[in-house]
């Protein structure tokens, strides 16, 4: 057995063989998990590092049915993916999308909690413009088959859009949608107004800087001390480009006449490697930024728009995904290495797994004693 598999298996075991008087330091938070790679652990072995790390909400890419199995009576929710492969035959078809929903999410309630389905991943903007007119129709089409499964209450619909949606963004409050998406997005904010569901985005302040690293602040994208910006609109103060995102989305949102709909944050992230011209993508950068975010989530803040609205973000990504295709940043986003160590310190407040004694724990010689004998004994089993 190889080495780094030994490790990662006695980390598991660590968790595993742990009870109450072992706790993890960490915040709860969500994540995407991807799977285009060729050396990642089994669904099993990651269920046990994510519910170590205390991760509360899961973001899939499909349905696949041994994550969904390995996660049965957590308390983790999840967001599972329908790819856009599936978006012309379910807009045409309603009973492509009910069959999918008794095949992909049926068999899994209530034992694991799906709470939505993204349909399709960044459609619009996208460069197959055929699929554009199909978006809304799929979605309608599994939402009505959500109600006539009696599910519509435990499950939303939504989709995840990239911010190439957006016409303009400088400043926030003059955000807008692209003049040839607008008969797109309308009837599908009308959509989610009517369901309930979230309106959810892609943002990368990473992709700001990478474009522009002589005109973009590194501070201003990292959550850095920095002068920010201010609205000349709204005389509203941006520390971090990411809150600015977040609120031209809203105003986009507004300015086609709802008010009613809330933004989350589906994916963001920072790559710690890249390709020589992908200006910022290092470890270091990518631990500062997800640090701040981090510690941004903890504090459960708003934007400067809606500063009441505690932002729901979901990290990008758990693993580094050694088979994606494109530039170098795009294999290298992960907090982990598929062995189950760190890619890079995320900082001093311990996000990322902390294992420690509580202080009121009956942790004695022998019982330690008896840990590490049978940690040993596993490892000598493992290794020979």
């Amino acid at each position: 057995m190889a080495a780094s598999t030994v490790l990662f298996t006695t980390i598991l075991l660590f968790l595993a063989l742990s009870d109450s008087s072992l706790q993890v330091q960490s915040l709860s938070f969500g994540i995407n998990y991807g799977q285009i790679a060729n050396n990642l652990p089994s669904p099993s072995r990651v269920a046990v590092l994510l519910q170590s790390l205390n991760v509360s909400r899961i973001k899939l890419y499909d349905a696949d049915p041994n994550v969904l199995q390995a996660f049965a009576n957590s308390k983790v929710d999840f967001i599972i993916g329908l790819g856009n492969e599936y978006l012309q035959s379910m807009s045409t078809d309603p009973l492509k999308a009910q069959s999918w929903i008794q095949q992909h999410v049926q068999p899994h309630l209530p034992q694991t909690k799906i709470t939505c389905i993204n349909v399709g991943n960044e459609v619009l903007g996208g460069t197959n413009t055929q699929l554009w007119s199909y978006l809304l129709p799929a979605m309608q089409s599994v939402y009505r088959a959500l109600v006539n499964l009696g599910l519509s209450k435990q499950v939303a619909v939504t989709t995840a859009h990239s911010l190439t949606i957006l016409g303009n963004s400088y400043p926030p409050s003059s955000g807008s949608f692209r003049q040839d998406l607008a008969q797109y997005i309308q009837p599908i904010l009308s959509f989610h107004s009517q369901v309930n569901s979230p309106f959810l985005i892609n943002a990368y302040p990473y992709f700001a800087y990478k474009d522009n690293p002589g005109e973009v602040s590194i501070e201003y994208v990292l959550f850095q001390p920095n002068s920010g910006m201010v609205d000349s609109v709204t005389n509203l103060h941006y520390d971090n480009m990411l809150d600015a995102q977040i609120d031209a989305v809203y105003s986009a949102i507004k300015a086609m006449g709802h008010s009613d709909i809330e933004v989350r944050i589906s994916e963001t992230g920072w790559p710690s490697k890249g390709d020589a011209n992908e200006a910022g993508a290092t470890p270091e950068n990518a631990g500062i930024y997800n640090g701040n975010l981090m510690r941004k989530i903890e504090e459960k803040k708003g934007t400067p728009a809606k500063p009441q609205v505690p932002i729901d973000i979901y990290v990008f990504a758990l693993f580094n995904e050694d088979l994606k295709p494109g530039p170098a940043s795009e294999r290298n986003y992960g907090l982990y290495y598929p062995n189950g160590t760190q890619v890079y310190d995320i900082g001093s407040q311990g996000y990322l797994p902390q294992l420690t004694f509580s202080a009121d724990s009956n942790i004695n010689v022998i019982s330690i004693f008896n840990f590490l004998s049978l940690l040993i004994v596993y490892i000598l089993l493992c290794v020979y």
